[in-house]
């Protein structure tokens, strides 16, 4: 599709004499001419980066672009990086939005004979974005239903996905890593249209980042998957792809959508092995969500405690937090005790450390702990019961 859309653009921009580019229904450059004049930041930065900021799809959509019929005119904006007016075409195969033809309003005005080549060139690249949508679709579905039955629960549909995706050249035999990227959203309650729109965009940007044949994904309602596979003997910078597909979450979702999360699995020897990857990864993404403690980028491996924690069900984890601490955590009033004794475990109970970090006197500290001590009838003297309390913190963190 790239070429024969990319022909299209050159021939028009040819006849024309003037700059051409295609975007999809989501404002990606697919196509575009080389420029005759100067550019604004919003064409630079989506050539550079196959992507506009949201501030800029926002634009595009309040000016209704999606719902035009014919040849519009989006006016300069130079808050957004639109310094030069577009003047833009649909581009509709049986009514369904695929893209938009856009020319430099900079370059002059569009005659009636240029209007009705434009006409023709939206039609023709809406035939070929169409069989591409198609001939994507099928490969998309095939895809998905076999990485579906790679992170199933049931084994012989894993050995039989593995073995599958590499018979028929998907994936490359080696190890894998599996990434999991998620946005904040209510428990039990899927994501958004544009936030599951980010994460997809975000996925796929990852699975860019490695060659051909070394990514499957996959996306789910509350969450997006990418299984990296990775040929013996290769390195696997997995923090560095963790970091794309969440930069690029970030620059995907709008603000409405919250924060964004990527967890990263351990390796797995074999493809097979996938599915206790995906759960690593989705545990490590949850437990990164939930607690909002571990940055936006976390692997399982440096979950510590909370790897085992998290394979509780959230009324478990409540039910195993002593009374004591449950009182201690439930009242607003002793905000500033959780907070001291967060402190104190963290710092393996090093008081000058804990009293420095906090700002405070060290008498001012060992007052807060025995006033912890009143509150929770533990004695953190006493080593049971000062892991109660430490477990109770870390607890109480997963739980919802």
């Amino acid at each position: 599709m790239a070429a024969e859309l990319q022909r299209l653009v050159d021939s028009l921009g040819s006849q024309m004499r003037r700059s051409v580019a295609v975007d999809d229904q989501y404002i990606r450059l697919l196509a575009y001419t080389s420029h005759t004049r100067d550019v604004d930041t919003a064409r630079i930065g989506s050539i550079l980066r196959r992507s506009v900021p949201a501030e800029l799809k926002d634009y595009i959509a309040m000016q209704g672009a999606a719902q035009a019929a014919d040849l519009f005119t989006l006016p300069a904006n130079p808050a957004v990086g639109l310094e030069v007016a577009r003047i833009g075409v649909p581009v509709r195969f049986e009514q369904k939005l695929l893209g938009y033809l856009w020319l430099l309003a900079s370059d002059g005005e569009v005659s009636p004979h240029d209007a009705e080549v434009l006409r023709e060139a939206a039609d023709e690249a809406a035939r070929i974005l169409h069989r591409e949508h198609v001939a994507g679709e099928l490969a998309g579905d095939r895809e998905r239903g076999l990485v579906r039955n790679l992170l199933s629960t049931d084994h012989a549909l894993r050995e039989e996905a593995a073995q599958t995706l590499v018979e028929e050249e998907w994936v490359v035999v080696g190890p894998v890593t599996v990434l999991v990227a998620t946005l904040s959203h209510a428990r039990d309650e899927p994501i958004g249209e544009r936030g599951r729109l980010a994460l997809r965009i975000a996925i796929d940007h990852g699975r860019r980042r490695l060659p051909p044949g070394h990514g499957l994904v996959l996306h789910r309602p509350d969450h997006s998957v990418l299984v990296a596979a990775w040929p013996e003997g290769r390195a696997v910078n997995v923090d560095y792809l963790a970091g794309e597909v969440h930069g690029r979450l970030m620059t995907e979702a709008a603000p409405a959508d919250g924060r964004g999360w990527v967890g990263s699995s351990t390796t797995q020897r074999f493809l097979a092995d996938a599915h206790t990857g995906y759960l690593e990864a989705r545990r490590a993404a949850e437990v990164a969500r939930i607690t909002g403690a571990l940055g936006p980028t976390v692997s399982y491996a440096r979950l510590g405690v909370f790897a085992m924690l998290a394979k509780l069900p959230p009324d478990e984890l409540a039910d195993s937090i002593h009374p004591g601490m449950r009182r201690l955590l439930n009242s607003v009033d002793h905000r500033e005790l959780v907070e001291t004794l967060t402190a104190y475990f963290d710092n393996a109970a090093d008081v000058k450390r804990t009293a420095s970090q906090l700002h405070i006197h060290r008498a001012t500290l060992y007052q807060r702990l025995r006033r912890a001590e009143d509150v929770t009838g533990l004695k953190l003297s006493h080593g049971d019961d000062r892991l109660a309390a430490h477990l109770g913190l870390k607890l109480a963190q997963l739980v919802p």
